[in-house]
């Protein structure tokens, strides 16, 4: 009983470690409200923090991403068999047609600047 409980107490210490500190999030599921083909990602990053989207799209449709914060945040999409875990993108706006249905992620992350160290992006997305 007393090593179950040692055993117990290191697995609930080690849990709430990795919680905190070296586990990622997933990343947040992109929905549209009905009818819609735009919606408006915002959020608060701090220098180097990135936050995680995945989104839906369909062959043939057209994604386009307008980066009103670009001085201080870039962005990218991924795809494992469609796109490079290339650079950020810090264009203002960004269009392209989606190669293969499926899921995409998209990334935003806050660039290292002195000032502002933390700030909140806002990014319009929009599929068509």
């Amino acid at each position: 009983m007393k090593y179950f409980f040692i055993s117990f107490l290191c697995l609930i210490t080690f849990v709430a470690a990795n919680a905190q500190n070296g586990g990622k999030a997933e990343p947040k599921r992109i929905q549209f409200a009905a009818g819609a083909t735009s919606t408006i990602l915002s959020g608060t990053l701090s220098n180097g923090q990135e936050m995680d989207f995945v989104f839906a799209a369909t062959k043939g449709q057209t994604v386009s991403i307008t980066n009103s914060t670009k001085s201080l945040f870039d962005f990218k999409v991924y795809n494992e068999e469609h796109f490079s875990e290339g650079d950020f993108d810090s264009s203002a706006s960004y269009s392209f047609e989606i190669p293969e249905t499926g899921d995409y992620m998209f990334f935003v992350r806050k660039k290292q600047v002195k000032s502002p160290r933390t700030a909140r992006f806002s990014m319009k997305l929009v599929i068509k």
